[in-house]
């Protein structure tokens, strides 16, 4: 008896199991729009106004991926950027976003499967004697496997795990869009850090000479040949300098506290900590000709804006299957008995199985309401998207423009210095000989300090320029064979 009733729940158990598992297969169409990315007038390719690069410097740009920082050739840039990566405090918040996103991800998917719980009750009740019916000291077992299913037949829960998939792919996006403009920071204030030390150094070069100036100039008041007006000319032109010193100084300090914040430093290493320094390249970068415009799309903060609209898009299906009749499946399958020695025998086994279903009549207009706001949500994430990708390709033309000006700038600025450089020591030559006045020597003087401070910080800027065309291209670029592959394989992971 005991063998036949175990056998006949085992048929029942796979009976039940079948009719799930068909259910799950007759869910095969979704409510609600499927998602296209929208048509826009985008660009062949790019008009760089560049000099054309060597098919060497393309092939080294290009190989540089999302490390597009070694094209500096600076060992201590590529450790800085190591662990601004590391411990950076967006981007470990960052990080920990796609973390839940993943985490939701799963608890989304998990409607689609049946729910299966197990509940072992074990009971004992006494009845009051004094009672119209008074009844004996009862025991009851109970033991079932408990199995809950809702049919998905209009695609609510695919919609969902769709909108959930594509939320996050947003959140890895915002972490990539995270890391590419730290690490275009952490460049950029680096090579701000280094040119406040050259600036430094320039400054405290002049102050040398300035201060040794001022010694003879005392030396030669006290004998009679300079007047005391030049003197107060060279007190003055030494007092400049020491305070143009001070301000870099100060301004060098607050550079460090900035880039010791963006690595991720602790509040000691912050205060008391020091920064190593190296010597970057002066680097060109170069848009090779052939790339699509297109790939500017895979830039991470428009994929981001992207993905952000097909999950929004997916709502709607979401919303729209309120409409449509929801089909439930619950049973369970076990045993009860008022023995437990009987407890697992053929005859107290139990069984149910039951079906609901439940379909909106009256709700005063909530899900119509419902699947307008979810269409009026997708398209601003629409019009935001579009306009993403217009103010992206406005990013790269101006930095493509302020890299082609920083480097017409920087070279200006250089010619500028060493021409006032060799003016400088004309004029040495002409005051020694008494032919320039010391105010003239001055005026030179402070000229030729303030081309070399120019053409320092036109270093800065050319450098930072590099890196912000990086940061607007996405990082490092793909052959153009690659582009509309990488693409595709974007969608199909939100799909």
């Amino acid at each position: 008896m005991r063998k036949g009733g175990v056998m006949q729940r085992h048929t029942q158990l796979r009976t039940l199991l079948l009719a799930l598992l068909s259910a799950g297969v007759l869910g095969a169409c979704a409510v609600g729009p499927d998602y296209k990315r929208p048509a826009m007038e985008l660009p062949q390719d790019w008009a760089t106004r560049q000099k054309a690069a060597s098919p060497a410097a393309v092939k080294q740009v290009s190989s540089m991926g999302e490390r597009w920082w070694s094209l500096y050739a600076d060992p201590v840039l590529d450790k800085l950027e190591d662990e601004a990566l590391a411990h950076n405090a967006d981007a470990q918040v960052a990080v920990v976003r796609v973390l839940e996103a993943r985490a939701q991800l799963g608890v989304t998917e998990s409607d689609r499967y049946p729910a299966v719980t197990a509940n072992v009750n074990e009971s004992r009740t006494k009845y009051s004697q004094l009672s119209s019916f008074p009844r004996p000291i009862t025991n009851l077992s109970h033991v079932t496997l408990d199995a809950s299913y809702e049919l998905d037949l209009w695609g609510k829960f695919r919609r969902a795990s769709e909108a959930a998939r594509a939320e996050l792919l947003a959140a890895e996006s915002s972490r990539d869009a995270v890391r590419l403009s730290l690490t275009a920071q952490v460049a950029q204030q680096y090579f701000a850090l280094l040119a406040y030390d050259a600036e430094d150094a320039a400054v405290r070069r002049e102050l040398v000479g300035r201060q040794e100036t001022l010694e003879l100039d005392r030396k030669r008041v006290a004998v009679g040949v300079l007047s005391e007006y030049d003197l107060h000319q060279s007190e003055a032109a030494e007092a400049a300098v020491r305070s143009q010193m001070a301000t870099i100084a100060q301004q060098r300090d607050r550079q460090e506290a900035v880039l010791a914040l963006l690595l991720g430093r602790s509040p000691r290493e912050v205060m008391n900590g020091t920064l190593a320094r190296g010597n970057p390249k002066l680097a060109d970068s170069w848009v090779p000709a052939g790339l699509p415009a297109e790939l500017l799309l895979r830039r991470p903060d428009l994929k981001q804006a992207e993905m952000n609209l097909v999950a929004l898009n997916a709502r709607i299906g979401v919303a729209r299957a309120q409409y449509f009749p929801s089909i439930g499946l619950t049973t369970y399958l076990g045993s009860e008995s008022t023995a437990f020695s009987k407890l697992f025998t053929g005859p107290a086994g139990v069984f149910q199985f039951a079906a609901s279903v439940s379909q909106p009549i009256f709700n005063a207009g909530r899900i119509g309401s419902e699947v307008d706001a979810a269409e009026a949500a997708r398209d601003q994430a629409l019009v935001q998207y579009k306009q993403a990708v217009a103010s992206a390709f406005a990013d790269v033309r101006n930095a493509l423009s302020a890299q082609s000006a920083a480097q017409q700038v920087l070279a200006a600025e250089t010619s500028r210095a060493e021409s006032l450089s060799q003016a400088y020591r004309q004029a040495q030559l002409r005051y020694q000989a008494g032919i320039a006045s010391r105010l003239e020597l001055l005026d030179v003087e402070r000229n030729y300090l303030q081309a070399e401070l120019n053409r320092l910080d036109a270093q800065r800027a050319q450098r930072a320029a590099v890196a912000d065309l990086f940061k607007s291209l996405g990082g490092g670029w793909q052959e153009a064979a690659n582009v509309q592959s990488a693409n595709a394989k974007d969608r199909a992971r939100a799909d």
